[in-house]
């Protein structure tokens, strides 16, 4: 049992006391999950207060860009937002902060549900040792909505809402129409890509703005195939050509997986991926197929 877990005397450590040893704990765990492999002499900790607000070990900035995050980090606060659901967090996901480190809660999850839900959720990541424990109170502050209609936090929610976990790009990929529904494809005053008059441009932005619209900008990921998805299979040979002009100009860029490719938004180039898929501005490095 980690220290800001114990009690003393049979009881709850006292507030001040909880949060000084779980500061430091979320300390040690972000530096733990900049290593190649996290958690391993002692788990990574994600703390599950009894008000339902989840503690991790991942900086505050994660709500208005997550694409700063390792995937692993990533993964680790994907499988924290499928647990509040799972034990009971019905409401919008917001997001706090304990003094740098990002809080969550979505209504009142049951703690010992969600430390349970978590240990499942986060099994099978990869070079990752990590667990949920159950606290009593913290108190963070300034709590916002995840910043953006497309945050990834906010792919998470819906897609655990819907039954599925946020964890795997295959059951995101599934939900990915229902998700699209529940966000908003749109953003409002955006003109539709759809209507784009260039059909190689027109499949870039419609290809930038679902992977946009499900929150893939590092820790989420697609496979190269999915690219093609949802076009005519008289477009499906450009959209794929299309897929390999955005990954040479570095729009998307690739994760090496075993016997597949997947790609993801670089969080880097955000300026000109948004005025591709907004203005249907080309960016000077990308050469769509002339066809």
């Amino acid at each position: 049992m980690p220290p800001f877990a114990e009690s003393v005397e049979g009881e709850p450590l006292a507030p001040a006391r909880l949060r000084s040893l779980l500061l430091d704990e979320l300390a040690r765990g972000e530096r733990e999950l900049g290593q190649k492999r996290s958690g391993y002499d002692e788990p990574i900790h994600v703390a599950v207060a009894r008000d339902g607000v989840a503690a991790l070990p991942v900086p505050v900035a994660v709500r208005a860009d997550a694409g700063g995050l390792s995937e692993r980090a990533w993964l680790v606060v994907a499988a924290a937002v499928e647990a509040l659901v799972q034990a009971g967090g019905e409401t919008a996901l917001e997001a706090g902060a304990l003094e740098g480190h990002l809080l969550m809660r979505a209504g009142e999850a049951d703690p010992e549900l969600a430390a349970l839900a978590f240990d499942e959720a986060v099994g099978g990541v990869d070079r990752l040792r990590a667990r949920g424990v159950a606290v009593g109170e913290v108190k963070g502050e300034d709590w916002r909505e995840p910043i953006g209609p497309h945050h990834p936090l906010k792919v998470a929610h819906a897609v655990a809402r819907l039954g599925g976990s946020p964890t795997d790009p295959k059951s995101i990929d599934e939900h990915e129409e229902a998700v699209l529904q529940i966000l908003g494809e749109q953003r409002d005053g955006v003109p539709r890509p759809h209507d784009d008059p260039e059909p190689p441009r027109r499949v870039a932005r419609r290809i930038l703005q679902r992977l946009d619209g499900m929150g893939k900008w590092g820790g989420y990921h697609t496979e190269f195939p999915h690219l093609s998805r949802g076009f005519a299979p008289s477009e499906r040979a450009l959209a794929n050509d299309v897929g390999e002009a955005l990954l040479d100009a570095g729009l998307l860029a690739e994760k090496p997986s075993v016997g597949q490719r997947h790609v993801f938004l670089d969080p880097r180039r955000v300026k000109e991926i948004r005025g591709l898929i907004d203005r249907g501005e080309v960016p000077p490095t990308l050469r769509l197929p002339d066809r």
